[in-house]
């Protein structure tokens, strides 16, 4: 059964910086491209960043360019995401899931929130 655990969220201030982790299960875990998504309050979900099963493309969204890093360790089944100079708008529960959404792939974990206040 594919299962996400993500953990590393907290209150943090404005400029601070977080790592987010992500264990996956239930999967050959290198086969699939991993992303980030996020969901803040009022928003509809959105893609933060997404890496290739071997690390060898990573994507990113506009608006976090340069102050997130998105990385993985195949043999450990993780999925990280640093976070550095956070703004407010960072603000959101964070969630990993494979890019690829068929059967038996549609589970979301129970995400890692992630405020951003001073």
């Amino acid at each position: 059964q594919v299962k996400f655990v993500e953990s590393g969220g907290g209150l943090v201030p404005p400029g601070g910086s977080l790592r987010l982790s992500c264990v996956a299960s239930g999967f050959i875990f290198s086969d699939y491209s991993m992303n980030w998504y996020r969901l803040a309050p009022g928003k509809e979900r959105e893609l933060v960043s997404s890496i290739t099963g071997q690390s060898i493309v990573t994507y990113y969204t506009d608006s976090v360019k340069g102050r997130i890093t998105i990385s993985r360790v195949n043999d450990n089944s993780s999925l990280y995401l640093q976070m550095h100079g956070l703004t407010p708008a960072a603000t959101a529960v964070y969630y990993c899931k494979t890019a690829y959404r068929g059967p038996g792939f549609s589970v979301w974990g129970q995400g890692t929130q992630v405020p951003v206040s001073s």
